[in-house]
């Protein structure tokens, strides 16, 4: 796989999620495609099952940067209430001051902090998670899929992008209920992006 394919592998973390403003240099820009893009995050449920949620509005762009992969960032906005794990009484409660509480802090942001190359196809993506108000770092395992020409239209340049990481729900201060209800919250990504003109 050449470098450039090395480089998108490393910056599919942005997933997760607007705002960015490319430099001027040789680097490439992609945007998510928001009609391919799942941000999903799964919870231990009273140590018998584990639960699965999304969340369903997402923005994000990443920088790659060809001839230095470490300059490469990755920007994510997701819209907090987007959350949906198929059952509204839930969701509300999840919306609520137990946790994300959306009136307050309405946006989740990751913002990269570094990159870092692990094989022909895969990365380690670092960045500022920034949920109900705090920031942490929060790395995650990034998967190039595929690059290319989308077959459907070829005039549109996509890089697919899976990611796996996890965190603790209470480090951001949404301790409610930990731990009968868990608090290592399992997250999966998988995105399409779409490089721009």
């Amino acid at each position: 796989m050449g470098t450039g394919n090395k480089f998108a592998a490393a910056l599919g973390a942005g997933l997760i999620l607007a705002g960015y403003t490319a430099s001027a240099d040789a680097s490439e820009k992609y945007q998510l495609d928001p009609t391919h893009a799942s941000v999903l995050f799964g919870v231990s449920h009273l140590g018998f099952s584990k639960t699965f949620g999304r969340f369903n509005t997402i923005e994000g762009v990443f920088n790659l940067d060809q001839g230095s992969p470490e300059n490469s960032t990755v920007e994510v906005t997701i819209d907090a209430a987007s959350l949906d794990t198929n059952h509204a009484e839930r969701d509300e409660h999840l919306r609520g001051k137990d946790f994300f509480n959306v009136t307050e802090f309405p946006k989740l942001t990751y913002k990269s902090t570094s990159v870092k190359l692990t094989g022909e196809k895969t990365a380690v993506v670092t960045g500022d998670l920034t949920m109900h108000g705090v920031t942490k770092p929060v790395p995650l395992e990034v998967t190039l899929v595929n690059q290319g020409p989308n077959p459907m239209d070829k005039s549109k340049i996509v890089a697919g992008f899976s990611a796996r990481g996890a965190l603790k729900r209470s480090d951001f201060g949404m301790g409610y209920a930990a731990p009968v209800l868990g608090d290592d919250v399992e997250i999966i990504i998988e995105v399409d992006a779409i490089k721009q003109p």
